[in-house]
């Protein structure tokens, strides 16, 4: 009980307002979910921490920790709904193991951790958050990926779809396949994706990521897209 009053607490107020947003009726249930083969727990990934931040924009907003912010929302929302949920760090750390010394060792360290906690989970559902950028700073809007388009794809339709409509109507990207050279959705067997929330890398969406509001925002998104996918 104290744990679940402690998650809460990252929640405001005004989520109890929004929580019919999670629960939207008039969704779909996206077509051919492959289900896990019990209860789902989502384990939410929160990604990179520590050392490694990520990116950083030019306003010196870090990747990791915006990472972590929105994860915690999530957290908490799944928390509210009664949801089984997993979260890989609570703090801007990186999971390496004590014996990675270089930080190329510890990045290494922290993927293969942060795998082999998410395939030693039960009926996993992974949802690894981050954040883009590019060289042209005009380049905005959330985009997810999938590895396994068997197991992810309506996860990860849903997801867009929920993005769209909670952040950036206008935003036409579509769920995308995601390269082999990711180690972390290489490695996973569990339905997963991968969601770029936002480019750090544009002034305007580096300002809304930074705020409170926009990472409810992205959370509710979030949060709505698996219910959907797997209770709906």
């Amino acid at each position: 009980m104290k744990r679940r009053i402690k998650r809460l607490a990252v929640l405001p107020l005004a989520a109890v307002l929004l929580i019919a947003a999670l629960l939207w009726s008039g969704s779909p249930t996206p077509a051919a979910v492959v289900l896990p083969s019990g209860p789902p727990v989502l384990v939410i990934d929160a990604g990179h921490g520590g050392e490694d931040g990520g990116a950083v924009s030019r306003s010196g907003q870090v990747e990791s920790q915006i990472n972590l912010a929105v994860a915690l929302r999530l957290d908490a929302l799944m928390g509210f709904a009664g949801v089984p949920s997993v979260l890989l760090r609570q703090e801007d750390i990186s999971l390496h193991d004590s014996g990675a010394e270089t930080l190329r060792e510890k990045k290494r360290s922290d993927l293969e951790n942060r795998v082999e906690r998410i395939n030693e989970t039960d009926n996993a559902v992974l949802i690894s958050i981050h954040q883009n950028t590019f060289s042209d700073s005009s380049y905005h809007g959330a985009q997810v990926f999938y590895a396994d388009e068997e197991s992810s794809l309506p996860l990860a339709q849903a997801a867009q779809d929920a993005l769209r409509r909670f952040l950036d109507p206008d935003n036409q990207r579509q769920p995308a396949k995601i390269s082999d050279d990711i180690y972390l959705m290489a490695h996973v067997e569990r339905p997963a994706i991968l969601a770029e929330c936002g480019f750090l890398s544009n002034p305007e969406e580096d300002a809304l990521l930074g705020t409170e509001a926009w990472q409810l925002r992205i959370a509710l998104a979030l949060a709505g897209a698996y219910w959907d996918t797997y209770y709906g």
